[in-house]
């Protein structure tokens, strides 16, 4: 994708610049931002705005209220730990659109942040109705799209509002589309795809678009089930997405045609109602009472064979219920030997990025994404309609 018109380009000082994070945080039970990341990989660009005097107006969405006032879903615990992270106070307007927002944001001074209320409180976010996105952009002089985790949206925050300001990327950004393009334009081969998690149905267009352009596509977690069960295994109780044996069997078509290996595992980690402990089985006997939940030693070693001598690896999704720490071993152990093998390595996609942190293995990427939906669609070499909106640099 040719890079996009970036926010060092234009001048800010003492303009309103309205920012569109991801902002959209974990949170504990009792409301607290249980994991910031998303916040500091946003601070060069809030950095930035703040050196060169900016008045920033901030906006993002906080979780699914549907479209109505929630407060489970306020900002407020979000600001507060904004304003720890800038060490400086954020102030959070009532409502992301009216009087309050706009009183706030004619009272900002150069160097001064506001944030909106969650924009999703509105219907007319996800609409990407005319009428949001005109009051939104009303708030503002330049838009700047720091959101990499929201550009596959067609949302008013994320498309009307570029379509009514000036606009520019956000760092962030910028390095996400600069970082992703090298798996999509011209990737080193040789190229290995690391895929798991599960949700058979969503994922079958993103492999399939590696065949002809990886040279190895490894499958784990319930994601390899149905893929699996084609080849004939009887996986006992382990649940696979049932209806897909068309798609799958023109996934190995297309697989095969293209030149593209296929590795899938040859032993899982199964858990047995009344037995303590796991077992591990080969594929062609899994006990007929035993759920898979992790791949096994052998396929550990498969796979991360076939890293070696690799030049470019993009990791998503676990290969087992790595949320469990019985159930761990299989992701990382894989991406743990992943870190000793020089290349190109990245990371994308839903909840990998945390689970690169808990499993102590971030240090195996060159480069994790922000972003879930937007980084596999990104990946599969889909327009996203919150970059095409953006001017080319």
């Amino acid at each position: 994708m040719a890079a996009k018109k970036g926010l060092g380009s234009v001048p800010v000082h003492g303009r309103r610049v309205l920012v569109r994070v991801d902002f959209n945080v974990p949170q504990l039970p009792n409301g607290q931002v249980a994991d910031d990341r998303r916040i500091v990989e946003a601070l060069p660009t809030l950095n930035h705005l703040r050196a060169a005097g900016a008045r920033t107006i901030l906006m993002t969405h906080l979780g699914r209220p549907e479209g109505r006032r929630d407060p489970r879903f306020t900002l407020r615990p979000v600001v507060h730990r904004l304003s720890a992270v800038l060490g400086q106070p954020v102030p959070l307007a009532e409502d992301a659109v009216g009087v309050d927002a706009l009183q706030r944001t004619a009272r900002l001074e150069n160097g001064q942040f506001l944030m909106l209320e969650n924009l999703r409180f509105h219907p007319g976010e996800e609409a990407n109705d005319p009428g949001f996105a005109g009051a939104l952009a009303h708030l503002g002089e330049l838009f700047v799209e720091d959101a990499f985790g929201t550009v596959h949206r067609a949302h008013a925050s994320t498309v009307g509002v570029p379509k009514r300001l000036p606009s520019v990327a956000g760092f962030l950004v910028e390095r996400e589309v600069r970082e992703l393009s090298r798996l999509v334009e011209d990737p080193a081969p040789p190229y290995v795809a690391l895929v798991g998690g599960a949700k058979v149905v969503d994922k079958l267009p993103f492999l399939t678009s590696f065949c002809g352009r990886a040279q190895t596509i490894l499958i784990g977690g319930a994601l390899a089930f149905p893929f699996l069960r084609a080849r004939g295994y009887d996986l006992g109780s382990s649940l696979a997405e049932p209806g897909l044996e068309t798609t799958v069997a023109e996934f190995f078509r297309r697989a095969e045609s293209s030149g593209t290996e296929v590795v899938l595992p040859t032993d899982l980690v199964v858990e047995r109602p009344g037995v303590a402990g796991a077992e591990t089985h080969p594929v062609a006997s899994i006990p007929s009472d035993a759920s898979a939940q992790d791949i096994g030693p052998e396929t550990r070693d498969r796979f991360a064979q076939r890293f070696l001598g690799s030049k470019t690896v993009f990791w998503n999704g676990p290969l087992g219920r790595a949320e469990d720490s019985r159930f761990r071993a299989g992701t990382q152990e894989v991406l743990s030997r992943l870190g000793a093998v020089p290349g190109y390595h990245v990371a994308a996609g839903g909840d990998s990025a945390r689970i690169a942190q808990d499993l102590g293995v971030s240090g195996s990427f060159a480069f994790i994404s922000t972003g879930g939906g937007a980084a596999l669609e990104f990946v599969q070499g889909l327009s996203l309609p919150g970059l095409a909106v953006l001017p080319d640099a």
